[in-house]
């Protein structure tokens, strides 16, 4: 497997889709990289060169931010937003959408699998 930005790449696969196995880096990065390495997307990662895969790790390591550090980041901006007491920052608080998703119908991804609440249908008002 060859080892770019310190992440195992799949080595069967197309050079352009191996590169998006690496967190920070999607279709439109994976394609930019490629471009500025002057490397054709359809070799396989298993085909390149000790050069080649020098060259895009030099690129990704000046020009994008990856892995952990990416991570990283984006747990130090959403701690800030919880810091500063901001309507994103209490959605990211209690579990809720932080986008303007409606929650009435929806939202299970980020509020959990239903509790069901003793009462709330069978009770009549006399």
């Amino acid at each position: 497997m060859p080892r770019i930005a310190g992440i195992d790449v799949p080595d069967k696969k197309k050079i352009l889709f191996a590169l998006q196995y690496i967190h920070g880096i999607g279709d439109k990065y994976a394609k930019d990289i490629l471009s500025e390495a002057q490397i054709d997307p359809d070799t396989r990662s298993n085909k390149l060169t000790e050069l080649q895969l020098a060259q895009i790790n030099s690129i990704i390591d000046s020009n994008f931010l990856v892995e952990g550090a990416l991570r990283r980041q984006v747990q130090q901006n959403i701690q800030r937003l919880k810091d500063i007491r901001s309507y994103r920052g209490d959605r990211h608080r209690k579990g809720l959408p932080a986008r303007g998703q409606r929650t009435k119908s929806n939202a299970r991804t980020r509020k959990g699998r239903k509790k069901t609440v003793a009462g709330k249908k069978g009770v009549k008002a006399k």
